[in-house]
């Protein structure tokens, strides 16, 4: 029994778990606000496939299941046929007769789960040669797409490196854009899957499989698509205090809105005259230490690239709507909006918040 001291301590305790327990749906709701107006439940799915190796992952799946359905099934089958069919021993018996051995029955027994793990083994063979990476032979006639992504506690680098055959050189943060496939021009998409700092997975469900990002390690990932969509993701290996809001966003453009974008990302921040306080202010703060702006003295390499911020739909790894409101909320006090996360508040006036936030928001 629980002492009065005890009783006394469990109604708060219980309340702030379900605060918290709010707090963490509430977050999730507005991610998958924020997803689209599309189900969420479908755009998470792995049975809606919209790359070929998300397709055979699914059908794999489906094969896995059906065996393995299909032996439940059996077993459950037999099992109950038993418990009803020698529900009650016979008049004057105590058990029934036993049977010692029976060479045909271990046989069956040893033959088929072998065969059944063997035909498994096949299959998930030939998926693993479907999914792999070939990034040095990309299909003839191709217009490939080659992407650094490193993953940070806990937001997501996208260095795009190269497209059909071209140099990119550029930088960019949280959402990945790519292009879809036309017909007869496959576009696929390779990345190069790095950490800055402890395990991450990179997995959008709909696009591939999940793939680590290991420390001192280098992985590989694809996928292509022909489904103009934005396709969301997750973290989905434990990397601390923001795991669960280390979220993903790919945004599969058109041919001609992926060149635009390509073409804008390319150039140097904009540079606004109405905007030069703003600007003077953040190259005089410590921000430059930490973040990039291209063609400015903003150097750094620790934070998200910023040259192009307004061209994101979201920030904070894709917890907020990327708007004025939310900028002025992250500027004054990160925490408020992703606790733990690696930026401080730096306790700057509401001016000088003002200010800086002047400037971010003409970085389009």
């Amino acid at each position: 029994m629980l002492s009065s001291f005890s009783q006394e301590r469990a109604g708060p305790a219980i309340a702030g778990w379900l605060r918290n327990l709010f707090a963490e749906a509430t977050d999730m709701r507005g991610f998958f606000l924020l997803a689209s107006a599309a189900n969420p439940i479908q755009d998470l799915s792995i049975f809606n496939p919209a790359s070929p190796p998300a397709e055979s992952i699914r059908s794999l799946f489906i094969l896995v299941l059906g065996v393995t359905g299909a032996i439940f099934l059996l077993v459950e089958g037999v099992l109950l046929y038993c418990l009803f069919r020698f529900r009650r021993h016979a008049p004057g018996t105590t058990e029934p007769p036993q049977v010692y051995g029976s060479l045909p029955i271990e046989i069956a027994w040893t033959a088929a789960p072998a065969m059944i793990v063997i035909v498994l083994a096949l299959i998930l063979t030939r998926t693993e040669f479907e999914v792999r990476v070939n990034q040095d032979r990309p299909p003839a006639g191709s217009k490939p797409l080659y992407v650094t992504v490193i993953g940070h506690q806990w937001w997501w680098e996208y260095q795009y490196d190269k497209y059909d055959g071209k140099d990119l050189g550029f930088i960019t943060a949280n959402e990945l854009h790519i292009p879809v496939s036309d017909t007869g021009v496959p576009r696929p998409v390779y990345l190069t899957l790095l950490s800055a700092d402890v395990c991450h997975s990179y997995w959008v469900p709909r696009l591939a499989g999940k793939t680590d990002l290991i420390p001192g390690r280098t992985n590989h990932l694809w996928f292509q698509t022909s489904q103009q969509a934005l396709y969301l993701g997750q973290c989905a290996e434990y990397c601390g205090t923001q795991h669960a809001h280390m979220l993903l966003r790919v945004n599969a453009d058109s041919v001609a809105d992926f060149e635009t974008w390509l073409d804008n990302q390319k150039k140097p921040a904009r540079d606004d005259a109405a905007a030069h306080a703003g600007r003077d202010a953040f190259l005089n703060q410590s921000c430059v230490n930490c973040h990039r702006v291209r063609g400015t003295v903003a150097a750094g390499t620790y934070a998200p690239d910023l040259t192009h911020l307004m061209s994101r739909e979201t920030l904070a790894s894709g917890m907020v709507p990327n708007t004025r409101d939310e900028l002025l909320k992250w500027v004054n006090d990160p925490q408020q909006i992703k606790s733990g996360c690696l930026m401080p508040a730096f306790g700057l006036s509401e001016e000088k918040v003002n200010l800086l936030v002047s400037y971010l928001i003409t970085l389009k």
